[in-house]
C-alpha cells in the first residue's frame, strides 16, 4: 500500500480544512448589487419628493437662523426629518403645512426607514428562509445517494446512477473545494463543504441515513481514510470507492468498501484492448457510457426462468450473482436458474430513456 506518512496526511487534512457548510440548489434571485442600487434610488426619490413638497409650500415653515426656507433649507428639512433625527431649527408654522407633515411626510417618513432597514430585513428573513430549508431538507433526506469527490469520476458516476432513475435531490456531494460544490449544487445537488475524512463532515450529508455512498477522490490514501470515517457511522450502505493503483483495492475492501474500481489499470487494459482490437474497444467503451449503444445491467430473476438454464432466457447473459459469488455464464456451479439469483446482462439501450427500476447498471471506472 502506497500511503504517505503521518504527517504527510495531517498536512493534507490541514489543507482540506475549510468552513464546514452545506449548500443547497441555488435558487434564481436578483443580483446584490442591483438590490442596493434599487433600494438607493428609490430613497433618493423620496428624499427629493419630501424636498419639492416642503419647497413648494415654504411660506408655512419657519427658519430659526434667517426666518426663511430657500431649496437647500427644503432638502436639509427633508432630510433630518426622513432620517428622525429632527432638530427643531425648521418648523412647520402653518396650518397647511403641518397637515403636509401629518399626511403626506410622515408616510413618507416610514416609507423612507423601510427602504434603509429593507436590506437587513431582506438578509435576516434570507437567513431564516434557508434555515428552515435546510432543516426540511435535513428531515426529509433518507436512503439518499454521497458522492465523496465531484471530478471527473464522481461526475460519471453519478450522471450513471441518475441514468436509472434517482432523483438530483436524492444526491448529496461533498468536496473540499467550495468551487467544486457550486458546481455541484449548479447541477441541481446538494453539497458539503468539508473534509470528507472527518465524520462530523459526514454526518452534516447524513451518511447516517444513506443508502449508498460513492468515493471518488484523488488520491488512494484519502480514499482508505474516507472508507473507514463512512463505513463507522454507516454499517449497512453499500460502499463504491475509486482507486488509482490496484494495489491499494484490497486495502479498499478490507476498509469497508463493498466494490472497489481500479481507474488507472482499467484505463490501461482497456487502451491495450484498443490496440489488439479497435473494435473490441469500441465495443467496450460503448459498454461503459450509459444510455447509448449496449448497457450491462443486473436484473432479478423472473419467475417464467426459474428453472431455465443461462442461454434459455431472451438477454444475453454474461454472469449470474448468486449470494456473494458471481458466476461465469459457463460456470457448471450456475446449473439451473434459481428464483433469489441475479442476472448481468447486456442490453440494447435507447437514448434519452432511462434504465428500468428493477435494473441496476454495473459500476463505471
Amino acid at each position: 500500500m502506497k500511503l504517505p506518512g503521518h504527517d504527510a496526511i495531517a498536512r493534507q487534512a490541514d489543507e482540506h480544512l475549510v468552513t464546514h457548510r452545506v449548500e443547497l440548489p441555488k435558487r434564481v434571485v436578483e443580483r446584490p448589487i442591483r438590490q442596493v442600487l434599487k433600494r438607493l434610488a428609490m430613497a433618493l426619490l423620496v428624499l427629493v419628493a419630501t424636498a419639492l413638497i416642503v419647497w413648494a409650500d415654504r411660506d408655512g415653515y419657519n427658519d430659526n437662523s434667517d426666518g426663511t426656507v430657500d431649496l437647500l433649507d427644503a432638502f436639509y428639512y427633508a432630510t433630518v426629518t426622513l432620517s428622525t433625527t429632527g432638530y427643531g431649527d425648521i418648523t412647520p408654522v402653518s396650518d397647511a403645512a403641518r397637515l403636509t407633515n401629518i399626511f403626506v411626510i410622515t408616510p413618507l417618513r416610514v416609507l423612507f426607514l423601510i427602504i434603509l432597514v429593507g436590506t437587513t430585513l431582506e438578509v435576516l428573513t434570507e437567513r431564516t428562509r434557508e434555515e428552515w430549508r435546510l432543516n426540511r431538507w435535513r428531515a426529509a433526506l433518507r436512503d439518499h445517494t454521497v458522492v465523496v469527490g465531484f471530478g471527473t469520476k464522481g461526475r460519471s458516476a453519478i450522471e450513471t446512477v441518475i441514468a436509472t432513475g434517482l432523483k438530483k435531490e436524492q444526491v448529496v456531494v461533498v468536496d473540499p473545494s467550495s468551487k467544486v460544490v457550486d458546481a455541484a449544487t449548479a447541477d441541481g445537488y446538494a453539497g458539503v463543504i468539508g473534509d470528507a475524512t472527518r465524520s462530523d463532515v459526514l454526518d452534516r450529508a447524513e451518511v447516517r441515513k444513506a443508502r449508498q455512498i460513492i468515493i471518488a477522490t484523488q488520491r488512494d490514501d484519502t480514499a482508505v481514510l474516507v472508507t473507514l470515517t463512512a463505513r463507522q457511522l454507516n454499517r449497512a450502505a453499500k460502499i463504491v470507492a475509486a482507486v488509482r493503483e490496484e494495489e491499494n483495492a484490497p486495502l479498499l475492501k478490507q476498509s469497508g468498501a463493498d466494490a472497489v474500481i481500479t481507474s488507472a489499470s482499467a484505463a490501461g487494459r482497456l487502451l491495450g484492448l484498443s490496440v489488439l482490437s479497435p473494435a473490441a474497444g469500441m465495443v467496450m467503451e460503448d459498454l461503459i457510457q450509459q444510455g447509448s449503444g449496449l448497457d450491462i445491467v443486473e436484473r432479478p430473476i423472473i419467475k417464467s426462468e426459474v428453472g431455465k438454464g443461462v442461454r434459455e432466457t431472451d438477454d444475453l447473459v454474461v454472469s449470474v450473482v448468486r449470494g456473494h459469488r458471481v458466476l461465469g455464464y459457463d460456470d457448471p456451479a450456475v446449473g439451473t436458474l434459481q428464483l433469489t439469483d441475479r442476472l448481468i446482462t447486456i442490453v440494447r439501450a435507447t437514448p434519452g430513456t432511462q434504465v428500468a427500476p428493477h435494473m441496476r447498471p454495473l459500476p463505471r471506472d
